[in-house]
């Protein structure tokens, strides 16, 4: 397991962080719009355009929270299977709501990441939008993914790493560790809960060290791209496709 200090981490990480997240369910796209100015739109689309490269038809989407990532996999896509799943289940309803009034062909399960509840080999393609922190086993999900991954499927990881050196990282730790705990709680009315998102990013590993982990779990090519000056890293993994049958060999007569 990643290693993290005591402030993100909990005997039953698992249960605290779903019942964080039911509780911030009705200002969380407010709150994300807000605090990221904008910008998670943009760190979504490059998730979206790297998870479609490879022309995927069956698509899931984990800890899809309010679906924002599931609906920008499936928009333009009539042809796409695109599933969602996440165990917050406040956060669903949100997201199923959206899906309704987009009219989109998404469908939204309830579901652990370290747990999924699906076979082996079902999806060309599974993403994740700064959700594999909260996992209580991140290597768990890492390789569940892998396994619910068809070869030559593909698997997306966005997150928030550790702030990156110099002086923008320490401008962006500042807002990250003193304003955000205070506008997310204003805007959420839990101020815990966005005093944890410092918390768990800071406890993460840093890229090069989760492309590591990634390849750990069984994925053969791993590429990694910050985003917005390293605020948020894209963690694109891919499975070797299968090795075509070869014909059996004649031996001369």
């Amino acid at each position: 397991m990643f290693e993290s200090p005591p402030a993100a981490s909990h005997p039953d990480k698992g249960r605290s962080v779903r019942a964080m997240f039911d509780a911030i369910a009705p200002r969380y796209d407010l709150a994300n719009a807000v605090l990221s100015a904008g910008a998670d739109r943009g760190w979504r689309r490059a998730a979206v355009d790297a998870a479609w490269a490879k022309g995927p038809r069956d698509l899931l989407d984990v800890a899809t929270g309010t679906a924002d990532l599931a609906l920008a996999l499936a928009r333009g896509r009539p042809e796409a299977r695109v599933r969602g799943v996440d165990f917050a289940e406040a956060m669903l309803e949100v997201g199923r709501r959206k899906v309704a009034r987009a009219g989109a062909q998404v469908a939204l399960d309830v579901g652990d990441g370290t747990d999924l509840p699906y076979a082996d080999a079902s999806f060309d393609a599974v993403t994740i939008a700064f959700g594999l922190r909260n996992f209580a086993d991140p290597d768990a999900g890492l390789r569940e993914f892998r396994r619910v991954l068809r070869p030559g499927g593909r698997a997306v990881v966005l997150e928030f790493p550790p702030p990156p050196r110099g002086a923008f990282g320490a401008a962006f730790r500042l807002y990250f560790t003193q304003v955000l705990p205070r506008l997310g709680g204003a805007l959420s009315g839990n101020r815990a809960a966005y005093a944890y998102l410092p918390a768990s990013a800071m406890a993460f590993p840093p890229p090069h060290e989760l492309a590591g982990r990634m390849r750990a779990a069984g994925f053969d090519d791993v590429v990694w791209t910050p985003l917005t000056f390293g605020v948020a890293a894209l963690h694109v993994a891919d499975v070797a496709p299968a090795t075509a049958a070869r014909p059996p060999r004649q031996e001369p007569a």
